[in-house]
Order: structure tokens, then C-alpha cells, then sequence
């Protein structure tokens, strides 16, 4: 065992500890914050694997974007973000069903290779990388980002008391002119 898979298992450990916590604590913000390690591992691994495009592009992408978009919808949402005692359910049902899907996909994946060797494909660069992405992947991208966005507005709009919603005093009927609101027809 070589001193890269031995950081290669303490980082996997790093991950999967942050990851369980990241399900187990009852705190959102925090919940984050451990997404925050759990995604830092997994980047380090990508450089023990010397995949530094993808370690860095993790590291900007989900370490910097996603988990900042939601500790800011939740910040924006006014969510409760300690302890919630309503929300607490009991943890077997998830485990059971979580182990149950980690054992069936290691008997799937021990039946399908077998412990054989696979052929490694050819190492990839930026370019090839870039043209998957922008030529093939392409309308995925654009789908996630869009989603990312009207998250974001989603989350404003829940977060503004004053969108959407009259005023005090406000008359509907003076909001829609020409509107009969009880019959919902022309005056």
C-alpha cells in the first residue's frame, strides 16, 4: 500500500464521516458547513487521483456555489436554522433503507466485474473535457443553471412578505380596475 492509497482511504473517511453528519445533525447551517468537508475531501481526492481540473472545478463549483446558494436561501427563507424539535423523525427507516441500497450495490457491482481489472480509458486534458461538456452535455448544463436561478429567485420571493401580496388596507378590486371581484366579470 502506497502512501496515496493510504491518503486516498484517510480523505474516503473524511468524506463518508462528514457525509453522515451532514444527514444526522439537527442544525441546517451547520449541515452545511459539513457538506462544506464532505465536498473538500472528495476534491482531495481528485487531486490524489491527479484529476486537478475536476478537484478545482469541485472545489469552485459545489464547494463555492451550491453550498453558498443554500446557506443563502436559507438565510434568505428565515428558516429555522438551530434545532428543530417538530421536525425530528425517527433515523431506522432512512438507515435501513440507506444500507439496504449500499448492499445491494455492492453485491451489483462484486457480481458485474468480479474483482477483475478494468482498462482504464485514456487521460483526459482540459480541452477533451471542454468539448464533452460544450458539445455533447450541453443542454444539461444550461437545465442546471437555469434550476440554480429560479432557486434563487424562488427563494427571494418566499423571503419578501411585500411581493405578491396587497398591501394593509389594499382593495382588490382597486388593484384590477374594471373588475367585478365578487363575480369575477366585467362592471
Amino acid at each position: 500500500m502506497t502512501g496515496a492509497d493510504v491518503l486516498l482511504l484517510a480523505l474516503g473517511a473524511v468524506a463518508v464521516g462528514a457525509g453522515v453528519l451532514v444527514v444526522t445533525t439537527k442544525h441546517l447551517v451547520r449541515a452545511g458547513l459539513y457538506l462544506v468537508v464532505c465536498l473538500g475531501a472528495l476534491a482531495g481526492d481528485f487531486l490524489v487521483l491527479s484529476a486537478e481540473l475536476v478537484a478545482w472545478v469541485q472545489v469552485l463549483i459545489y464547494v463555492g456555489a451550491v453550498v453558498v446558494l443554500l446557506l443563502f436561501a436559507v438565510m434568505l427563507t428565515r428558516a429555522p436554522i438551530g434545532a428543530s424539535d417538530d421536525l425530528d423523525r425517527p433515523g431506522w427507516p432512512a438507515a435501513l433503507i440507506g444500507g439496504g441500497a449500499g448492499l445491494g450495490l455492492t453485491v451489483l457491482l462484486v457480481d458485474a466485474y468480479r474483482w477483475s481489472t478494468v482498462a482504464l480509458p485514456r487521460t483526459g486534458t482540459a480541452e477533451r473535457l471542454g468539448e464533452q461538456i460544450f458539445q455533447s452535455w450541453v443542454l444539461p448544463f444550461e437545465v442546471l443553471s437555469v434550476l440554480l436561478l429560479s432557486a434563487l429567485v424562488g427563494a427571494i420571493v418566499l423571503s419578501r412578505p411585500d411581493i405578491g401580496r396587497p398591501g394593509p388596507g389594499a382593495d382588490p378590486a382597486a388593484e384590477r380596475p374594471g373588475v367585478d371581484v365578487t363575480t369575477g366579470g366585467r362592471r
